[in-house]
């Protein structure tokens, strides 16, 4: 199973989470604000839905490990 955890740069994840704060949840690093773009992203979702990847979400607020 895999495992997710916070990025362990505590300055990214301070960033991100002000981000998010501010769009209410949206991801601060996209545009849009529609269901797929709220944090946790489908975009991540569907990359921890995948077992052969291992790497960061978008705003690197997120790591999956294998």
């Amino acid at each position: 199973m895999s495992k997710i955890k916070l990025n362990p740069d505590e300055e990214v994840v301070k960033t991100v989470k002000a981000g998010l704060k501010e769009k209410d949840g949206y991801c601060p690093c996209r545009l849009e604000r529609t269901p797929d773009t709220k944090c946790m992203c489908k975009e991540f979702r569907d990359q921890i839905n995948d077992p052969d990847f291992e790497g960061f979400c978008h705003c690197y607020l997120y790591y999956k490990e294998k």
